[in-house]
């Protein structure tokens, strides 16, 4: 039996049971889906200083989530907030839903394209994208122009323009997958795969799978090198807690 922890970055409770219907959605018999979020920081990431304060969010759930036995841990956040220090605290492995769906995507095609948000998060994408090595993978990225949380807003209208803008880029990109560019849309793939007869790949269960193998094969987070468990030193203040 396995526990995975599926951390969603924000503190939108809505988002956070989105996230984790899609991770039980793939789940292996045997696999427990611990679908969480921080109670304090932002209620949506979208840029640079929403990731800086998600990120200890996600280190206080990674802290908690070893506290309860958990095997892994997700990022289900696009921009993968705080991947690497979470890697440091972490003995089971973290995976970051776009690190896991851009490697996904190289599997199954030579190119793919993202669709994503809000405009402004392209360029986190695409720090991603050089960061990972795959910038030469990656043709195109969309934006549906909307804010984060208009997929929780119940009007559908965020999830049409993600289909449409996903429809753009089959057309226009020459891509044979399509990655979706937020935790938000893991509903959505396995519907817009069998209507554009294409993998359009969530980040959120490609990370539940390569948990899952990455588990099964005996494997966690290395502890030589630079992802050893943090120097132990005191921490104070509003830090304290993760000491």
């Amino acid at each position: 039996m396995s526990l995975i922890q599926v951390i969603n970055p924000n503190t939108s409770l809505a988002m956070t049971e989105t996230i984790g219907a899609a991770a039980r959605a793939v789940a292996a018999p045997g696999t427990e889906i611990l679908a969480v979020c921080p109670s304090e920081g932002v209620p949506s990431i979208e840029g640079h200083f929403d990731e800086a304060i998600a990120a200890i969010g996600v280190l206080e759930q990674v802290k908690l989530g070893k506290a309860q036995g958990v095997s892994g841990h997700i990022i289900a956040c696009f921009g993968d907030p705080g991947l690497l220090a979470a890697r440091e605290l972490a003995s089971g492995p973290v995976i970051g839903i776009a690190e896991a769906a851009m490697h996904t995507a190289t599997l199954v095609a030579t190119r793919f394209s993202i669709v994503t948000t809000l405009p402004r998060t392209l360029v986190i994408a695409r720090h991603l994208l050089q960061q990972y090595g795959f910038t030469h993978h990656c043709a195109a990225l969309h934006a549906i122009d909307l804010p984060v949380l208009a997929l929780e807003d119940g009007s559908g209208v965020a999830q049409e323009k993600v289909r449409q803008r996903c429809i753009q880029a089959k057309r226009e990109d020459g891509s044979g997958a399509i990655v979706l560019g937020c935790g938000g849309m893991a509903s959505l793939a396995q519907e817009l795969t069998k209507e554009l007869g294409l993998p359009v790949i969530d980040g959120v269960s490609a990370s539940v799978k390569m948990v899952e193998s990455l588990v099964a094969l005996g494997f966690g987070t290395s502890k030589h090198g630079d992802l050893d468990y943090p120097i132990e030193k005191a921490l104070s203040g509003a830090f304290q807690h993760l000491n």
